[in-house]
């Protein structure tokens, strides 16, 4: 095991939070590291399930192919997350295929651990359900956003919130990820947010240079996203 601070990133987790101190020490013996090169799958949809992730640097994709081989990406997780978390406490095989989009180092959080400790306390379990609690709520809300919001505003709020993450004051950042992996997070297809890019250029809220982008207005941003 290297330096990693697993006790302080697992208490950070929504899904831990709300533990106590000794509840959360006795999962670390079930708590390893793991590492991935950029392009390394983690797991395939349809593995086993025999715990759940949480990553401490690096970017992972969860994805799935339809029969055509068209792939939908489901999310990207972010350094601080974690994933596979639902899946492990029904039983179910992975729904999803896992790939590390950077050199990553994970957090494997076996679920024996886990169960085991709901089997013997009974507020580790209250606690555990109100953390799932504040993470489900958290993905409705990005269900309700993409199944309610039309391309110009989902676009907008994700550069909005890109350039607030960055914290640039000259409104220059590169994107996360590659536009065809934002344009499949925001459900929408390339050429639409190639569109919409173009549409927010030529409306001067924002200027693209290959990945990086600026925000010209971010008033303004906000405000077209409404109209």
């Amino acid at each position: 095991m290297s330096n990693v601070d697993i006790p302080a990133l697992l208490r950070h987790q929504p899904l831990f939070q709300a533990l106590a101190p000794e509840q959360l020490d006795a999962l670390l013996p079930h708590v390893s590291e793991v590492r991935c090169a950029k392009g390394d799958t983690l797991f395939h949809k349809g593995d086993p399930c025999d715990g759940m992730y949480v990553t401490v640097y690096g970017r992972v994709k969860l994805s799935l192919f339809s029969a055509q081989g068209a792939e939908k990406v489901v999310e990207v997780i972010q350094p601080g997350q974690s994933f596979a978390e639902a899946v492990m406490f029904l039983g179910y095989a992975y729904p999803v295929l896992a790939q590390c989009l950077d050199d990553a180092l994970l957090l494997k959080v076996e679920a024996i651990g886990i169960l085991q400790a709901l089997g013997g306390d009974g507020d580790f379990a209250r606690r555990l359900l109100a953390g799932m609690s504040m993470r489900l709520h958290g993905l409705i809300r990005d269900v309700e956003r993409y199944s309610t919001e039309n391309a110009m505003q989902r676009v907008c709020g994700y550069l909005s919130q890109a350039w607030i993450d960055a914290g640039e004051p000259d409104g220059a950042f590169p994107l996360p990820l590659n536009k065809n992996l934002i344009a499949s997070r925001l459900n929408l297809t390339p050429e639409t947010f190639s569109r919409v890019l173009q549409r927010l250029m030529s409306a001067q809220l924002i200027q693209v240079a290959g990945r990086e982008v600026r925000v010209l207005n971010p008033e303004g941003l906000r405000d077209f996203a409404d109209e």
